[in-house]
């Protein structure tokens, strides 16, 4: 397949190469009358990796129904049982409109999920198969890990580790874990079954953390401290942890150089919160951190729309960035970063110029999407798209194709 007239990243016109699902080469482009059969006429449209939401709740979905009064209760522990009450009420079924929210989400750019799937006494394996089910439904479109997600804690209800087990032996990709201290208040507990699971299972990890300062930073030490004594560098992430740089400037520090040299990767929804750690620290610092969209118009919000182009948006503004070599590492932060933390083999971001994912021998996971230059593409958000996963063209127009 040949790409023509398309702008890798914002360059010259180019004409690129797709051979075996990777891109083979990227040459000049040479105008011609008409595009051969199985070529993808790029109309000068900026060419970008596609898009990677790595924490993204597709188990408790509304996209696509009408939207609802928000009847959730501050915290962790208030949301989740206003989901309880009302998830299994919704005017479709669960597995129909998880399929159509993973629909949604290609159409738009994403090639590459990873989503929690909720596992406790009151769904039990409910929401997990439904995310299966979609999964494979989408298999040839985009790469979908699951990850078992304790959002109602580990400790609080009696079972649930025996849940979260069974939904490993079905073929979990990641174990989850959330606010160790806060939520279950026994962090030591928490985080050994957590890792203990994992390492049964050879699984990855990603903690989600919503605790504030200091005790934020106290969850992240026994992450830290259990990553280094059970030889786990490159198998966890930390997913929100939007407080961690409230503490000072000496713990941020800290903690993003031992992100770095036990390569614990970071999962960012964009909060609109200043605490957070510098997401350009981050990358020059060579820590692996991606973006999702968290829920998508659920229980829990009405955000969410599975746009990605959308939410990286919202990570530029977030982060404040105006200079278009900001704007751009959003944009590389939301494809090749996330990519980057589902396959380690995957190039990422190490710098605020680097630009990953568009050279002979990547993979040709792409989107063709209108716009100026890469950061216009971001303000605007423009529609006219057509989506690559595995270098055959899997959407085109906010449409997925058969395959």
């Amino acid at each position: 397949m040949l790409l023509s007239d398309v702008r890798p990243w914002g360059t010259a016109a180019s004409d690129v190469l797709i051979a075996d699902g990777k891109i083979a080469e990227v040459r000049p482009h040479v105008p011609k009358s008409a595009p051969s059969p199985g070529d993808v006429d790029g109309r000068g449209r900026l060419l970008l990796p596609s898009f990677s939401d790595v924490h993204v709740h597709l188990d408790s979905t509304r996209i696509g129904l009408p939207f609802r009064e928000h009847t959730g209760a501050p915290g962790v522990w208030g949301m989740m049982m206003n989901d309880r009450r009302n998830w299994r009420d919704a005017e479709i079924d669960l597995p129909t409109r998880v399929a159509g929210t993973l629909e949604q989400m290609i159409a738009r750019g994403t090639t590459r999920v990873r989503s929690y799937a909720q596992v406790d006494v009151d769904c039990k394996l409910e929401k997990f198969d439904a995310v299966v089910a979609a999964k494979e439904k989408f298999a040839g479109h985009a790469d979908v890990q699951i990850m078992t997600f304790p959002q109602a804690g580990i400790l609080r209800e009696e079972g649930t580790v025996e849940y979260l087990e069974e939904s490993l032996k079905q073929g979990a990709d990641v174990m989850g874990g959330i606010d160790p201290s806060q939520l279950d208040r026994d962090p030591a507990r928490h985080l050994d079954i957590v890792f203990g699971l994992a390492e049964k299972y050879q699984v990855e990890i990603d903690i989600h953390l919503h605790e504030p300062g200091e005790l934020g930073v106290f969850s992240t030490d026994l992450v830290i401290e259990r990553t280094r004594a059970l030889g786990m560098q490159g198998k966890v992430t930390m997913s929100h942890a939007y407080d961690l740089g409230s503490v000072n400037e000496a713990t941020s520090r800290r903690l993003i150089e031992t992100f770095a040299e036990l390569d614990i990767a970071m999962a960012t929804v964009a909060p609109s919160t200043s605490n957070q750690l510098s997401l350009v620290q981050l990358v020059e610092a060579g820590v692996r951190i991606g973006l999702g969209e968290d829920g998508q118009r659920d229980y829990w919000s009405p955000y969410g729309n599975a746009d990605m182009l959308d939410r990286t948006w919202q990570l530029a503004f977030t982060n404040g960035f105006r200079r278009d070599d900001h704007v751009e590492l959003a944009l590389a932060v939301a494809s090749m970063g996330g990519a980057s933390i589902m396959s380690h083999a995957t190039p990422r971001p190490r710098g605020i110029g680097d630009r990953p994912g568009l050279a002979p021998g990547d993979r040709a996971d792409l989107v063709l999407v209108n716009g100026e230059t890469p950061t216009s593409a971001v303000m605007d958000r423009g529609t006219d798209r057509t989506v690559l996963h595995d270098g055959r063209v899997v959407a085109d127009g906010l449409r997925v194709l058969a395959l």
